[in-house]
């Protein structure tokens, strides 16, 4: 059994709407702490780490620990239609998810539940950083956006007192840099000069979950898998760890 009801659903909207975008199934743990999924995207080069916690929903009931498997997209066009005025109850019914919205009058939508396994996820718990640094939102996506403009991927490199973003193409190159003390640079700790190359196509997907937050966390090593996390503050967590490129110089 799950029943759950919520007067502001832009924040499951804004976060599946950003995972849809690299996984088109997904399988939910649904338990009395909320709803979470771990997936990685077909091609392995992406994982992803969400938590939407039970305190976010106005009613939030569950009777045991189970698993939810939908099709992202179908899910994610029917939250597309709930208005920011209008209540939305999910209820799980005969293998599928009855969802009503709710405001002068009453819609009914349901989704079915798919009969899918989960695939082996990366351990991505076991993943150990020597940079980390905490970046303004807003700051980030603009950075990222810029190197897309002249390339395909964005190194990112960092010393004790600084963290730098730059891309080159043919003929053109693009680079932000942030000091300490740049009020967009929040928090910085780095083990000597890290320096690691990420695919842009797949970062562009993920920096659209600035919506959810206004700090982003980025944590990585030298040639190494990078994690992105962001953090409401409803406490909705949505993380992402993506491979490197380490081919390309």
């Amino acid at each position: 059994m799950l029943k759950a009801i919520m007067s502001d659903s832009s924040l499951l909207r804004d976060s599946l709407s950003t995972i849809r975008e690299l996984i088109d199934e997904g399988i939910f743990k649904v338990d009395k702490n909320g709803l979470s999924l771990i997936a990685a995207d077909r091609a392995m080069v992406a994982v992803v780490d969400f938590k939407l916690p039970a305190t976010i929903f106005d009613k939030f009931e569950v009777d045991k620990e189970q698993s939810i498997a939908v099709n992202m997209t179908n899910l994610v066009s029917v939250l597309k239609r709930v208005a920011p005025n209008e209540k939305l109850e999910i209820e799980l019914k005969d293998n599928k998810l009855e969802i009503v919205v709710k405001n002068s009058s009453t819609r009914k939508f349901t989704v079915p539940l798919l009969d899918i396994t989960q695939e082996e996820i990366p351990p991505i718990n076991q993943l150990e950083f020597s940079a980390r640094a905490k970046i303004k939102a807003d700051v980030l996506k603009n950075g990222i956006e810029d190197a897309d403009i002249v390339s395909d991927s964005v190194v990112f490199d960092a010393s004790k007192d600084r963290f730098n973003m730059s891309a080159s193409g043919d003929i053109s190159s693009v680079e932000l840099t942030l000091e300490k003390g740049n009020d967009a640079l929040l928090d910085l700790n780095v083990t000597g000069t890290v320096r690691a190359r990420y695919p842009l196509d797949y970062l562009k997907k993920m920096i659209k979950a600035s919506k959810l937050a206004n700090e982003i966390s980025l944590r990585w090593s030298k040639d190494y898998p990078m994690r992105m996390d962001f953090t409401s503050v409803d406490k909705v967590s949505l993380g992402f760890v993506l491979a490197p490129r380490i081919a390309e110089e």
